[in-house]
């Protein structure tokens, strides 16, 4: 038994982010991504942790940390996918024009970099068109209305929420996500077991509890509540200067969010459980159980990040 499973309950700093058939573990020191590849093995890939504030000193300031930290984890978390998406079997289907001129003219490398690249832009503009933009033009339908200023942004914030509830219960239609979420099952189910200080086995990690306080998801919901507090100070009659506000507001409602969640994280009281419970209630949606081969991948993944320091991963 390490030092660590001796060590009594404590709460880590490692998280992690499920893949396709396979898990992204990120500790204080290293990152490992773990894949289940389609002849039963498991690949392993393990890097050292760099993190913004350790090139840019101000990237780790309160406020400011929360959206570094979010498009870096993007990046990092589409990079990770990318891998992992390399290991399935290959599909028969023609490459489409875009991927031939990209093959063409750069090489492996620079493309995969330029795909990456691509992918993270697009997932940041259909991500503010859907969950930000759009619900304020939708809200700006009954704009007129309303008088109370305080109403205004509620109903606007409901609709946000609720566009991105109908959006999580669609894409837990597909098969592929299914199953990505129950790996998101089985990372949370591992870390618990780690935090519980028990020895990293699958049973031990099967009787864990899959809805954690500090996942991704809780983070995103924190983001809906949060911008109806952040918007309300916005109040201007336009729809287009009011998305632009929206916009400019986007890194201060991210840094608060992420602020809270952080809180969350290391604290147990009456606010940290009201403020996760929302997050909780969504990741009935976003994390499945998983089975025994998914717990063996997210075990095999937080020990590759495991610092060799007891304790030096305490959140």
């Amino acid at each position: 038994m390490s030092d660590r499973e001796k060590c009594p309950a404590f709460k880590t700093s490692i998280g992690g982010q499920a893949l396709m058939e396979g898990i992204l573990m990120r500790g204080p020191e290293k990152e490992a991504i773990v894949v289940r590849k389609p002849d039963g093995t498991l690949e392993e890939k393990v890097e050292s942790v760099t993190s913004p504030k350790d090139k840019f000193a101000p990237f780790g300031w309160p406020i400011i940390r929360g959206s570094v930290n979010f498009v870096d984890t993007m990046i990092k978390g589409v990079k990770a996918l990318t891998y992992s998406a390399s290991f399935l079997p290959e599909e028969d289907a023609e490459p489409d024009k875009v991927d031939k001129w990209i093959e063409k003219h750069f090489t492996a490398e620079k493309a995969q970099k330029i795909i990456i690249g691509v992918s993270v832009v697009i997932g940041l503009v259909v991500s503010v068109g859907l969950f930000i933009l759009l619900p304020t033009i939708l809200a700006g339908l009954f704009y007129n209305a309303m008088e109370s200023r305080i109403l205004r942004n509620l109903i606007e914030g409901v609709i946000r929420i609720v566009i991105f509830l109908l959006y999580m219960i669609l894409a837990s239609k597909m098969k592929e996500i299914k199953r990505v979420w129950m790996y998101h099952g089985a990372e949370h189910k591992t870390i618990f077991c780690y935090e519980a200080g028990l020895p990293l086995t699958v049973e031990n990690a099967k009787s864990q509890p899959r809805l954690h306080p500090r996942c991704g998801t809780s983070f995103m919901i924190i983001v809906m509540v949060v911008s109806i507090l952040v918007f309300s100070v916005v109040n201007v009659e336009s729809v287009w200067l009011r998305m632009a506000l929206r916009l400019a507001l986007l890194p201060v409602t991210v840094g608060i969010s992420y602020e809270l969640i952080k809180y969350a994280g290391r604290h147990d009281n009456w606010f940290t459980r009201i403020i996760s419970a929302p997050g909780k209630a969504l990741q009935l949606i976003t994390t499945k159980e998983p089975d025994d081969d998914m717990l063996e991948v997210a075990i095999r993944s937080l020990e590759l990040v495991k610092p060799e320091v007891a304790g030096s991963d305490a959140w």
